[in-house]
């Protein structure tokens, strides 16, 4: 299962993402983390002793492995992010994206990767989205089975609408806070995914007391999944001091078995994953990669490639 946490600037979607990672690693599932958020945060709340290679700086290299010997792709100058897999392309299983040599481990057994930080010669020249597109072609050529997680901890507010990487996503969590701000964003969230058959569920986040609740309730509906209360334990983890899962307040760490569960009750729908790719893939191409590329880049998608196992 692949799943994404959204929200506004300052929700606490990254500390959620770290948090339910912990607790699927907890569960002794395996399960890879990713930092695809302008901010590169999640190492830290993760607790992770290194950072990961840059996916961002390794982008040449990763389409270069993943074109394979697709004969649709004839170099991987070729590759732009919506790039779909096709026959000859390598597919990545699960236990591929673990041991990636751009991943590094935690002391909970999650392994992290990161798209990296602008550098200064990004400063003013380069788009953000040119490194999440190295997330977007790992989970395009992904091939994950039942008892496996992707998290991913996405950019902030409505941004990750630049591309189709919203739809590489069994299940997206949006972390609202019981404010105004909180909600609208959702509210922008829901309106762009109605199209395209996004899995969307509501944590809330810094709930204080139920008239928060009732906040929520009020204006995002059954869309509310759950909510985490406000806690001294994560506030003492945001604070640098020792932090682990048994810290969490009862009803805190019930909220995380919540998300689990609703995210293993999804069903896998290859057939919407491969059809989305496509449809993201003919956009871009007309949009700005056929110019870029000088192709013709409907020609990449591969009528007869299926999806899936």
């Amino acid at each position: 299962m692949r799943v994404a946490f959204v929200g506004k600037g300052g929700s606490g979607k990254t500390t959620m993402s770290a948090l339910f990672a912990r607790h699927v690693a907890s569960q002794g599932a395996p399960v890879v983390a990713i930092d695809a958020d302008i901010n590169q945060h999640l190492a830290l709340v993760l607790g992770a002793d290194e950072s990961p290679e840059p996916l961002g700086s390794r982008l040449t290299e990763i389409k270069e492995h993943l074109r394979g010997d697709n004969p649709r792709i004839p170099a991987a100058e070729a590759m732009v992010k919506t790039t779909p897999p096709g026959r000859g392309s390598r597919l990545l299983r699960f236990d591929d994206l673990a041991a990636s040599p751009y991943a590094v481990s935690t002391a909970e057994g999650v392994r992290l990767m990161a798209t990296g930080p602008f550098t200064e010669d990004d400063l003013g020249v380069a788009c953000y989205h040119s490194k999440v597109g190295a997330v977007e072609l790992l989970l395009n050529h992904l091939v994950d089975g039942p008892g496996e997680y992707v998290v991913v901890d996405m950019t902030a507010g409505a941004d990750s609408f630049a591309s189709g990487l919203f739809t590489r996503f069994d299940l997206t969590f949006l972390v609202a806070e019981p404010t105004r701000q909180g909600v609208s964003v959702y509210r922008q969230y829901r309106e762009y995914a109605a199209d395209y058959d996004v899995a969307l569920a509501v944590v809330g986040n810094k709930v204080h007391a139920p008239s928060d609740v009732d906040f929520l309730r009020e204006h995002v509906g059954d869309d509310l999944l759950t909510w985490m209360e406000h806690s001294a334990a994560v506030r003492a983890m945001e604070q640098g001091r020792r932090f682990a899962l048994d810290d969490l307040e009862p009803g805190n760490a019930d909220a995380l078995a919540v998300l689990l569960k609703h995210l293993d009750g999804q069903v896998k729908d290859w057939p919407r994953f491969g059809r989305q790719t496509a449809e993201f893939h003919l956009r871009n191409a007309r949009a700005w990669a056929n110019d870029r590329t000088g192709l013709d880049l409907a020609e990449q998608i591969d009528p007869h490639f299926v999806y899936g196992p």
